[in-house]
């Protein structure tokens, strides 16, 4: 006789669901970390392509166009191997033997850093090129430094006008963590799959991922459309 559905998916026993969440929660570190580690790189890859020097500008289109022509999961590959085998060339320089790999959780933030980061950058530069040039010339003449000028003007309306595409990147990002499943992270989509394994119960398990996927996407939207409005209403809009 088969297990109930809901023995399987509970906290008893026999059940999956406490696996289940505290891999939904590493999923959900993972992509945060992912995200923050790609909004340094946007910034920085922001200030690239907006310099005036042709060399700044080209690293920053080498950047972008590298990490949004490449698809995620071959930047997760490339980083887990490449990774893996740099660092076991450099133990044996140390004069240890053996292979040694990078843990999985550092090798996949990275990689979807780096891909997230090519995308905000496209997100900020573009939110920056909106920008009333005569905010920024009131605040020079009123004798702002650039770092109070970047500070109260630039970047808060740079946000402003960025937010938008940034929640559409967050989702990205947070479904590209499972990914991070075919590199032996226990995220979600890997607890979900070692789970129908084990129960012969496919359909169930990847059904309930599937709904915390949804739930986790939706509640970091809601979040994210409020600052938006508070941010539209802090600047009038």
């Amino acid at each position: 006789m088969s297990t109930p559905a809901f023995t399987l998916i509970g906290f008893g026993p026999e059940g999956w669901g406490k696996l289940l969440l505290l891999a939904a929660g590493l999923t959900l570190v993972a992509a945060v970390c992912s995200f923050a580690l790609g909004s340094l790189l946007g910034a920085a890859g922001a200030a690239l392509k907006l310099a005036s020097s042709r060399g700044l500008r080209g690293i920053g289109t080498f950047y972008t166009t590298v990490f949004r022509g490449i698809p995620e999961i071959l930047v997760v590959y490339l980083f887990y191997f490449g990774g893996s085998l740099a660092l076991t060339r450099l133990m044996h320089l140390a004069g240890f033997p053996g292979f040694f790999s990078l843990p999985s959780f550092i090798i996949g933030v990275v990689a979807i850093g780096l891909v997230s980061g090519a995308y905000q950058t496209e997100a900020y530069r573009s939110a920056y090129l909106r920008l009333e040039r005569g905010q920024i010339e009131a605040g020079k003449a009123c004798g702002m430094s650039s770092f109070i000028l970047l500070w109260r003007v630039i970047a808060p309306q740079t946000l402003r006008f960025a937010l938008p595409a940034l929640g559409n990147i967050w989702q990205s990002v947070l479904k590209e963590t499972a990914l991070l499943s075919i590199i032996g992270l226990v995220e979600l989509l890997r607890q979900s799959t070692i789970a129908s394994g084990a129960t012969r119960q496919p359909l169930l398990f990847y059904g309930v991922a599937a709904l915390l996927y949804l739930v986790m996407g939706q509640i970091t939207a809601l979040g994210i459309r409020t600052v938006e409005r508070r941010l539209a209403r802090c600047w009038g809009r």
